[in-house]
């Protein structure tokens, strides 16, 4: 039986680059046969519910066309329908944002072409999908590549007002300028399994996936679909000391520098003892002044077309 594809597409993903691929999809997907509808995105939010009443009306294959925030959208749309016993919806993606993290993560190349490719091969993997509660998600919010808190959701921030730069130098920028923003480390009590640290942590990113900010390497080596989210904590640093750690974190090698510590686990408390966190999931604004989050990992809950 033939399946059914949904495009879900973010027309301003890119800076434009959804609203270019649209007839490109629509010719792609003709050419090879699908039984497939192309839909865009008209608001924020817009595709979590197309995406979740694609999952409840039985179709097979649901497609983010965008960034790493529309993929974020289809995934908790996807996840809100399996919640309600809707578990037969495999997600795809088609990354043409400005990072694409979460397709890395999952090991999606991006751009229109090679993603279209990805799509067609129907390999598909069992993926985790992580869980934040807290800040402006009292009910939660799920994520699939990685929870960013401290000076890492401050870049994020940064990110979105240097609309004339694109790509990774965008983040590049955007971390140059939070090296002046947001340099005081917040007093932070991090409670993971049977751990406890209480610390100054100007940073404390939360992988699923392996990158953040289309090229800095939070989690070099976790893995979507080990039922554990990477941690890496940053203590407080100089700015002289921040700027010297971005080459690090470009590379993956800053596990062995003195201020970061490492970790894996199924749960994760964070809370503000003195100070607050501003924190991002999959790009997406968790809160810009929270006190406490709780993120949670569950195992292999949906399946993503990958090449």
């Amino acid at each position: 039986m033939q399946k059914k594809f949904k495009f879900i597409v973010n027309p301003i993903a890119g800076q434009g680059a959804g609203k270019l691929a649209l007839p490109e999809i629509d010719r792609m997907a003709r050419e090879n046969s699908m039984d497939y509808i192309i839909v865009n995105t008209e608001h924020p939010g817009h595709a979590i519910d197309l995406a979740r009443e694609a999952a409840i009306g039985g179709m097979d294959i649901v497609v983010a066309v965008g960034g790493d925030g529309t993929s974020n959208e289809v995934l908790n749309g996807l996840m809100q329908a399996w919640n309600q016993g809707n578990r037969n919806t495999t997600m795809g993606i088609i990354g043409i944002g400005r990072g694409n993290d979460f397709a890395f993560g999952v090991g999606i190349p991006p751009g229109l072409q090679d993603g279209f490719k990805v799509i067609q091969t129907g390999v598909y993997r069992l993926m985790d999908v992580g869980h934040v509660v807290g800040g402006d998600y009292p009910q939660g919010r799920y994520f699939g590549n990685g929870v960013g808190i401290g000076f890492d959701a401050v870049v994020g921030f940064e990110a979105l007002k240097l609309t004339h730069l694109h790509g990774f130098l965008n983040y590049v920028v955007a971390a140059l300028r939070t090296i002046f923003l947001f340099f005081n480390a917040p007093l932070v009590r991090i409670e993971y399994d049977d751990k406890q640290i209480t610390q100054p942590s100007l940073m404390v990113s939360i992988m699923n996936g392996r990158r953040m900010g289309g090229g800095f390497m939070m989690a070099p080596e976790a893995h979507p679909d080990d039922g554990l989210l990477d941690l890496c904590i940053a203590g407080q640093l100089s700015r002289i000391g921040i700027l010297t750690m971005i080459p690090r974190f470009m590379k993956g090698t800053q596990a062995v520098h003195p201020q970061i510590k490492t970790g894996r686990a199924s749960k994760i408390q964070v809370v503000a003892i003195e100070g607050s966190l501003p924190a991002h999931a999959d790009g997406e604004t968790i809160c810009t002044a929270g006190k406490e989050l709780i993120i949670e990992i569950i195992k292999q809950p949906i399946n993503i077309l990958y090449r």
